[in-house]
């Protein structure tokens, strides 16, 4: 996958780019990031990419000139769909994830200041995501959330390919409660039957405390889901065992 970044601060990638997934993902190949910074597109000797808004107002917007040529330069190197990473965009689901990792390249701007100009969003973006409803200073961090989730799907990035189809909401639910050694710590034990070796029975657990867990926490999300006989089945036995524990 190749992703292009434009960004009048590239050099925030720096760490992001040098460690974890993102960093795997690039020796093996699988991902390629290129940045164009709007800056360099300005003839101007102060470099000036922003400016004040017609109308009034407080703060400054990204001109358009320099935004419209860094994009360009971007869709050169990079054939792909124009995101801007907008609190005003669709909210960002797992499920547009996945979407948008089978595209072969994406070109990603991140503002900054109030905004940039109407006429870049008329002419340039396909599309706007927010990663929720809340303002940053700008699409830059929105910008690594959005390419973490990505590279999960890339091959050979994860050291286990089944992990990403576990991942919460990759079925609509919420994750399992997960446990590692010791058996024992404090006064908390590991459910028996994880320790069982019994394969169905421990997936019919975790199938359970995924529904239940996300009756409790994001009851929403259930609601939009068509659960099958068994799934209903153990959501109904979570719940009564959740209410004999708290009687």
């Amino acid at each position: 996958m190749q992703i292009a970044i434009v960004t009048i601060f590239p050099q925030m990638f720096d760490s992001f780019v040098c460690e974890g997934m993102t960093r795997r993902a690039l020796e093996a190949g699988q991902l390629q990031l290129e940045f164009r910074n709007p800056r360099d597109f300005t003839e101007d000797n102060h470099r000036q990419v922003d400016d004040r808004p017609y109308g009034g107002g407080p703060g400054m917007v990204m001109m358009a000139e320099p935004l419209n040529q860094a994009i360009g330069s971007a869709r050169e190197a990079v054939r792909g769909r124009v995101i801007y990473l907008s609190p005003q965009g669709r909210r960002l689901e797992q499920k547009r994830v996945r979407e948008l990792a089978s595209e072969a390249g994406l070109v990603l701007l991140a503002g900054r200041y109030e905004g940039v100009d109407e006429r870049v969003l008329e002419a340039e973006i396909d599309e706007e995501i927010s990663i929720g409803d809340y303002v940053l200073s700008g699409g830059e961090l929105p910008a690594m959330v959005l390419i973490e989730a990505l590279v999960r799907y890339l091959p050979g990035v994860l050291g286990n390919e089944d992990s990403v189809k576990s991942d919460s909401f990759s079925a609509g639910l919420l994750d399992w409660p997960h446990y590692t050694r010791p058996e024992v710590y404090g006064e908390h034990q590991v459910p028996s039957v994880l320790l069982s070796g019994h394969h169905e029975e421990i997936r019919r657990w975790r199938m359970k405390q995924a529904l239940g867990r996300t009756g409790q926490k994001r009851p929403e999300l259930l609601r939009d889901l068509e659960l099958t006989d068994e799934q209903r089945e153990l959501l109904d036995l979570y719940r009564r065992e959740s209410d004999v524990q708290e009687s």
